[in-house]
């Protein structure tokens, strides 16, 4: 028997139920229902029954049949949208600038470009010498390395100090496994030596031949052992120079800004730990900047004679600058430069030969201040913004007086803004253009309002619609939100959402804890065993908005994806009759197996984020909001879930067993879509537009529910 015939007999037999149910006015498509095999999973004396493990195999063919059923089944419902679909897609596409480029930046005498070209998928990056009416020099054109492969990323370009060879790193799959490689600059030969299984990024000493690089283990992915190689020399002479060997922290290597120094660094959620060497010295031992201590974390910077430390030592929690000699990097040798502040977080510095700039955030707005090193100068950039976006963008020039930024709102397109620290003179370089001629920055009204938490906290929401939008309870809402890792949904412009915008859709941002929009502590109060803090400050900012009659029931919708997938899995869980429809993308709804499995990528380095489950109080915690297991019998709101096959952050098997559970549970009639991407992993498709086309899904499921296709 042949494997087709094989394959056909597997699907008959797992989604018989799936045939369609004929009736005189029309065929009804049923979903598929996947079969249930139950598995007692124990843990601390607790049974668990998963009755759909048997996902969690990638190369069963069952498990591709049902994939593939889902999706077949998602296409057959939503196949009175397919030309809708395209409407927003090229509705989307025709406002992106086609033929765009990057603003060029300096580095060791070249400029370097990214640009696309007209209806290209893929970026070309290229370089001029001296001046930019030099001949332009493709290094590397994307859409000609992509033909062939289904997926396509290209990252970690990096050229050696003379100039005549580049690493880069590339990946065909969607693991995030790259396969590092290096072009002779001068011939325009991809040298033959390859490295496999890095994170795609190489660092170069000063000679010019030798590259420091990062590995990762074959099977959790975790970025784990630091080796040096030498060009021209077989791979399997590499010497092996740091292996982190705790399995909650990860390893990288990177360069200074001012070019002297290579450095290890080692991180978990809540400890850091830096190596480094002279550029100079390619094989010398790396050097410990200062040993981890649980709870301390810090990052470094150097300038001239002295390191400068961004860290919460000494109970600092939203951070302070402090210093150290080049020879006297331990702890107890630095001293404060700039000292901690409860209510301002210090998030970054960024080192000029006459200046430094701090980037710092105040009740959620950022804020840059430029100081003199000699003192003698000291000022704020000013914003006027009631909510925006704004942050140091390329900067790798140390000697120069200008200063770089991007600064946008969610009503205006973002642009890149030279600023003269000296002369205080500002020259916009770039403004995003949205083509069209239908987008008018007058159009669109934002605002930002402040919802109260259950505990009596204030959660911001920042917000964003077009002026002939009624504010009186009959406008569709989409509330999106991420809350974890610290990692801050800043309110930004996007061109794809104006075609919600467009149709009378507000779009609301909420600032919810486990984000650090509010400070460090905001952060702290949304993970571990405050982690439910981030679910309920979304349901209540969600409240809110009703009560605040900007929306309904009816018309309020929720998105988030991957730790904000699991976001859009508890609030279905706790408050389903909120919400009218859902989009959860990649989403992390099997907290509990996933987080005892430490051979699945990123468990380990998450403990200290979600918890180990290995100790009863966090496994009993977990299990009280993990969306999986709380999946019980009641109505739930529509809802999309997006996955991807060879997703290494979120694996496919999560959304799939948490939408064959909900099929089987679930008492309502609403629908209910799981739509993998069998070739792409968790960021979705590579191409520019492909991308687009992801999203035009999602907007298309809502603008369905709200009878807006057109």
């Amino acid at each position: 028997m042949s494997k087709q015939i094989i394959l056909v007999c597997i699907i008959y037999i797992i989604f018989a139920s799936s045939c369609k149910t004929k009736s005189k006015e029309t065929i009804v498509p049923k979903p598929p229902i996947a079969k249930k095999i139950a598995k007692e999973l124990v843990m601390h004396e607790d049974v668990r029954v998963d009755n759909y493990y048997w996902l969690n195999d990638r190369e069963n063919p069952e498990v591709i049949a049902y994939l593939e059923a889902e999706n077949a089944y998602y296409n057959e419902m939503t196949a009175h949208t397919m030309d809708f679909q395209e409407t927003l897609f090229e509705e989307m596409k025709g406002r992106i600038k086609e033929d765009d480029a990057s603003v060029p930046y300096k580095l060791n005498g070249y400029y370097y470009i990214t640009r696309y070209e007209v209806g290209s998928e893929y970026p070309i990056y290229s370089r001029k010498k001296g001046t930019l009416d030099a001949e332009e020099e493709v290094l590397f054109n994307c859409n000609i390395l992509a033909k062939g492969h289904d997926y396509f990323n290209l990252r970690g370009v990096s050229v050696s100090p003379d100039n005549k060879k580049a690493a880069f790193g590339v990946d065909t799959v969607s693991r995030r496994q790259y396969t590092l490689q290096f072009k002779d600059l001068e011939s325009g030969e991809i040298l033959e030596e390859k490295i496999e299984n890095t994170t795609g990024s190489a660092v170069w000493a000063a000679d010019n031949k030798t590259v420091f690089y990062t590995k990762k283990d074959p099977v959790t992915l975790r970025s784990d052992k630091i080796y040096r190689h030498k060009l021209g020399t077989p791979v399997t002479a590499d010497v092996l120079v740091y292996t982190e060997d705790d399995d909650t922290y990860n390893t990288f290597v990177y360069k200074t800004k001012s070019r002297d120094y290579i450095v290890i660094g080692s991180s978990s959620t809540m400890t850091t730990e830096y190596r480094f060497i002279k550029v100079t010295e390619p094989e010398a031992d790396f050097k410990v900047f200062s040993p981890r201590e649980r709870g301390l974390e810090y990052s470094i910077y150097h300038f001239k004679n002295d390191f400068y430390i961004l860290t919460n030592k000494d109970g600092a929690t939203n951070f302070k600058l402090m210093k150290a000699k080049e020879g006297a990097t331990h702890f107890t040798d630095w001293e404060e430069f700039i000292p901690h502040r409860s209510d301002v977080l210090l998030e970054d510095i960024e080192i000029f030969k006459d200046y430094y700039v701090l980037t710092e955030r105040e009740q959620g707005l950022s804020k840059m201040k430029i100081v003199r090193w000699d003192g003698t100068d000291s000022y704020y950039l000013p914003f006027d913004s009631e909510t925006y976006v704004a942050g140091p963008t390329t900067n790798l020039d140390f000697d120069t007086l200008k200063f770089r930024y991007v600064y946008s709102s969610m009503t205006s397109p973002y642009a890149i803004i030279e600023f003269d620290m000296y002369s205080k003179e500002k020259t916009i370089l770039k403004e995003q253009e949205v083509l069209g001629g239908q987008f008018h920055k007058e159009n669109y009204k934002s605002k930002r309002v402040w919802a109260t938490a259950q505990d009596g906290k204030k959660v911001p929401i920042s917000m964003v619609y077009h002026k002939d939008t009624p504010l009186d309870g009959t406008a569709p809402l989409l509330q999106y939100a991420y809350g974890s890792y610290g990692s801050t949904i800043d309110p930004y412009f996007s061109t794809s959402r104006l075609s919600l915008l467009d149709r009378g859709f507000i779009y609301a941002i909420a600032h919810i804890r486990g984000g650090e929009y509010l400070g460090r502590p905001w952060y702290e109060d949304g993970k571990l065993f405050t982690k439910k803090n981030t679910f309920t400050d979304f349901i209540d900012c969600s409240k809110f908005l009703i009560e605040e009659n900007y929306t309904t029931t009816e018309h309020l919708y929720a998105m988030g994806g991957s730790a904000g997938g699991l976001l859009m899995g508890a609030i279905v869980n706790m408050a389903p009759e909120l919400y009218h429809g859902v989009v959860a993308q990649v989403p992390f709804v099997d907290v509990i197996t996933t987080m005892l499995d430490d051979s699945i990528p990123l468990t380990t380095g998450e403990y200290d984020e979600w918890g180990n489950p290995n100790d009863k109080d966090y496994y009993t915690y977990m299990k009280s909001y993990s969306p999986y297991d709380n999946v019980t019998a009641k109505a739930y709101p529509n809802m999309y879930v997006s996955t991807g096959l060879h997703d290494s952050q979120v694996q496919y098997w999560e959304p799939a067993k948490w939408v064959a559970k909900l099929r089987d549970l679930k008492t309502d009639t609403n629908v209910l879509y799981l739509d993998t991407n069998m070739e792409a992993g968790h960021g979705g498709a590579s191409g520019r537009f492909e991308a687009l086309k992801e999203t035009a899904k999602e907007y298309a499921f809502l603008l369905d529910l709200e009878g807006k296709i057109r």
